[in-house]
């Protein structure tokens, strides 16, 4: 193997020699580590997916964190290794040390998470190579052997492929993601709104979705427009239904599992959301997305492939309904378009 690079991303004099003896058929163990929540574990499918093919003979590992397991892609590797997390703080240091030596030795080491937790686990872990995507320069010479630098402008799910890049690997595109699990049959068409996000910041205001979702209610009658309510108390949707309450096809979805709620967002048209998680999940399973971002930047959670759209302003301000609402209908109209088969060819009478 070598490293293809000439000036986007760094690899010490030491992995330089390294990684001429690593053969991808003999590595043995791959280690992933990914501490983060339900939207970003989705979109580290597509990599895991590549990492088999990069290393087909490798036991795949994922470290995760204990309070981030929920939506892990745990049925892409081969074993799990969990960190302790924020709601096991009771924990010893040195059980903590004790907990993240037991992830063991690893070929590969790729950290996709670049959290203070994944360091001390980088620090602690021993591997021939460390490979991380770190927010500041100094990082790479303390915690890893190479990098490639962590971009806000360039969809994140590429910018971890760029590690396998570095290594010479040609990952497919479009992106696979391989989400599990069935659409939801339902009797008409339908799209999805999420109007809350993990943070009260990210939150486009309630009373912009409930125009919003009138004005297209009003638009759209063959479409049946579900809204998705959150887990936590405060994302209840309520006050937002009581005002929708007279049109007949917008419909509050209060899902029970997971589960669920990815055959709801595979089953939509398009799914309207802040910057959440639940617009990843719509991303992983490859159904159009409309995000609203006003607090945090839009380019590391767009995908430049498929239909989705992103509305934010460039001062950063609260984007108006009027925009969301016209990148809505444009995602609902070219999605149309692309079910439509193309018309015939019919032979041309070239005689003359």
């Amino acid at each position: 193997m070598k490293f293809w690079f000439e000036r986007g991303a760094w690899a010490s004099a030491k992995a330089k020699r390294i990684i001429t003896d690593l053969i991808p058929a003999q590595v043995r163990r791959v280690a992933v580590i990914r501490h983060a929540a339900l939207g970003d574990m989705v979109l580290l499918r597509p990599f895991l997916l590549e990492l088999r093919r990069c290393f087909p003979n490798a036991q795949l590992t994922l470290s995760m964190v204990s309070h981030y397991t929920y939506g892990a892609p745990v049925d892409l590797v081969d074993q799990v290794h969990t960190m302790y997390g924020s709601d096991q703080r009771q924990v010893s240091v040195r059980e903590q040390i004790r907990r993240a030596q037991a992830l063991g030795p690893q070929d590969i080491i790729f950290d996709q998470a670049s959290t203070t937790r994944s360091h001390w686990l980088c620090l602690l872990s021993q591997a021939k190579l460390k490979v991380g995507f770190p927010y500041r320069p100094w990082q790479r010479y303390v915690f890893f052997d190479a990098v490639v630098w962590r971009s806000d402008f360039q969809f994140e799910a590429e910018t971890m492929l760029d590690m396998l890049r570095l290594l010479g690997f040609k990952p497919r595109a479009p992106l696979v993601f391989d989400l599990p699990g069935p659409a939801r049959v339902h009797h008409k068409p339908y799209m999805v709104y999420f109007p809350t996000a993990s943070v009260g910041s990210k939150c486009w205001p309630q009373a912009h979705y409930t125009q919003l979702i009138e004005r297209l209610a009003v638009a759209y009658p063959q479409l049946d427009h579900f809204v998705l309510q959150g887990v936590m108390a405060w994302e209840s949707i309520d006050p937002m239904m009581q005002t929708l309450r007279n049109y007949s096809n917008v419909v509050a979805i209060k899902p029970t599992s997971l589960e669920e709620t990815t055959g709801l967002i595979k089953g939509a048209r398009v799914v309207i959301a802040n910057d959440t998680g639940v617009r990843n999940l719509a991303i992983a399973a490859q159904t159009s997305t409309v995000g609203i971002f006003f607090s945090t930047v839009p380019y590391r959670y767009w995908p430049k492939y498929a239909l989705h759209e992103a509305v934010f302003n460039p001062d950063g301000s609260i984007p108006a309904v009027d925009d969301v609402y016209t990148a809505v209908s444009s995602v609902l109209l070219l999605s149309h378009m692309e079910r439509i088969p193309p018309p015939p060819r019919h032979a041309v009478n070239t005689s003359l």
